[in-house]
């Protein structure tokens, strides 16, 4: 049983870092090749939900991505360390997306959102209701099935993010990213006036 426990544990941690990954990759530079953009683009944002200092109200899509975006990472940090209350978790979820929101303003890639912050620690904390839920219908094979359920997601994930990079379609607004056009050093790149 121990063996299985050490290479559960493993394939977690391996998919997390994945997860990581992929996550830092989106929430930074969109699945774009990454950039660094100019003083231009440094926006803080720090009342949360509502519009203020030149920038829109937070979008109710952009809200729930967010959301949806940190429930993997409960769920994976509750699959690796059960016995930690939620109040520390929230603490790393926290943590974690402010690290994110500081390197959108170091890079000049994004605004730093206090509402990113607040709403990605509930979608952290909304996947360790996930696995609450589902330990309370699967009982003792929770972590199985949370597993296989994790590296499925992952895949899919990867995928997603392959055909979403070799796609020819751009996902920023125009002008806020590099152009199509590698060649260019980023400061010679338009930048949004929104």
């Amino acid at each position: 049983m121990t063996g299985w426990r050490s290479r559960t544990r493993t394939v977690l941690v391996a998919l997390l870092a994945v997860y990581l990954v992929l996550l830092v990759w989106l929430v930074l530079w969109k699945l774009e090749v990454p950039w660094v953009g100019d003083d231009g683009r440094r926006v803080i944002k720090l009342v949360p939900f509502v519009p203020g200092d030149g920038t829109g109200a937070s979008r109710p899509l952009e809200v729930v991505a967010n959301l949806l975006l940190f429930v993997p990472f409960g769920v994976y940090l509750r699959l690796l360390a059960p016995s930690w209350s939620w109040w520390r978790a929230a603490g790393v979820f926290a943590s974690a997306s402010l690290g994110l929101e500081i390197a959108q303003y170091v890079l000049a890639v994004g605004s730093s959102d206090v509402t990113d912050v607040i709403v990605n620690t509930a979608g952290g904390l909304a996947g360790i209701g996930v696995v609450a839920a589902a330990g309370r219908r699967l009982e003792g094979r929770t972590a199985a099935v949370m597993v296989r359920a994790c590296s499925i997601a992952t895949v899919l994930a990867l995928v997603a993010s392959a055909v979403v990079t070799a796609s020819p379609l751009r996902y920023g607004s125009p002008g806020t990213g590099p152009s199509l056009d590698r060649t260019l050093p980023a400061q010679q790149h338009p930048t949004s006036s929104d």
